[in-house]
């Protein structure tokens, strides 16, 4: 068992639902919550790119945490994502997320405008200083444009509130080098490279995936604590028709939201432009695809 899992073991990277005419359903997230939680979540991060933050409002992204944080009740541990391009705004975020209840942050790598490392030392440090809860950087250079290089994120280390990275590299050798000289818990950002994180001393997911296989998932980070490899692998490989159907196709986000609907969890797969639901024969694959792994 990982020293210190400080956000969960298997958190799942929430889609935020809405209703057909594209309008926040805060009933449809109270009812996932609870599904993800009976599912075998520990955790789960709201307002990330799952969630669709970038076409949520700063009023429907509190609205929605605080729905999250009343449905859970202390059960789990509940994460907002607070990251932006602005570091003033993130901060501002950041307030309202403690404020609403929220157990921790997770912060992305500020997008677009390519910051140099130490901007992005400056950006993590200014909105783990704004509040008193623990932080979850998010390294995704393919989305952000700028990876969070080892040395910022050895300098980072040391404050007392980044607690945890999300990573989504794909450079598993790098994040290795980041668990072996510092105490940052790592989660596996990427469903595609969960187990081979996990392998090497990630305490835990952050999964898109997890909206549908978090039991499996949960078993296969206990089956790496016990050192029984050959179970985990064959999770693993029994979810690779769950992985592609929902990683590859398409965005993410999309065929997540899709997910849940087809288990009837929530009313709609609506997603907000520039994002588009799922169309009926990418229904029918999923299906396909969901069933072959055993999670349908």
């Amino acid at each position: 068992m990982p020293a210190s899992a400080p956000f969960g073991r298997v958190t799942t990277a929430m889609v935020t639902p809405f209703d057909d005419d594209g309008g926040l359903d805060l009933d449809g997230a109270a009812a996932l919550t609870e599904h993800l939680i009976e599912r075998g979540c520990d955790g789960l991060v709201l307002s990330g790119t799952t969630g669709e933050s970038p076409t949520t409002s700063d009023a429907e992204k509190d609205a929605l945490l605080r729905a999250v944080v009343d449905t859970a009740k202390g059960r789990i541990k509940v994460v907002a994502g607070v990251g932006t391009y602005d570091t003033h705004h993130s901060v501002d975020l950041a307030r309202s997320a403690e404020k609403a209840g929220a157990d921790g942050l997770l912060v992305v790598t500020p997008y677009y405008n390519k910051p140099p490392q130490e901007g992005l030392v400056r950006h993590f440090s200014a909105v783990a200083d704004a509040t008193g809860l623990p932080v979850m950087l998010y390294d995704i250079p393919g989305r952000s444009g700028v990876e969070i290089a080892n040395e910022t994120l050895y300098r980072l280390a040391e404050h007392d509130r980044i607690v945890a990275v999300k990573d989504a590299k794909g450079d598993i050798f790098a994040s290795s080098e980041v668990m072996a000289r510092t105490g940052l818990a790592y989660y596996s950002g990427e469903d595609a490279l969960n187990l081979a994180l996990l392998t090497h001393g990630a305490v835990g997911v952050v999964s898109v995936v997890a909206h549908v296989a978090a039991r499996e998932y949960a078993q296969m980070t206990r089956a790496v604590d016990s050192g029984d490899l050959a179970r985990a692998l064959r999770l693993h490989r029994q979810l690779i028709p769950a992985v592609r159907a929902i990683m590859t196709r398409t965005q993410g986000a999309i065929m997540a939201k899709a997910a849940v609907q087809a288990l009837g969890v929530i009313p709609s797969r609506q997603m907000r432009s520039p994002l588009l639901p799922a169309t009926d024969e990418q229904v029918e694959q999923l299906r396909a695809d969901l069933s072959e792994a055993g999670v349908l």
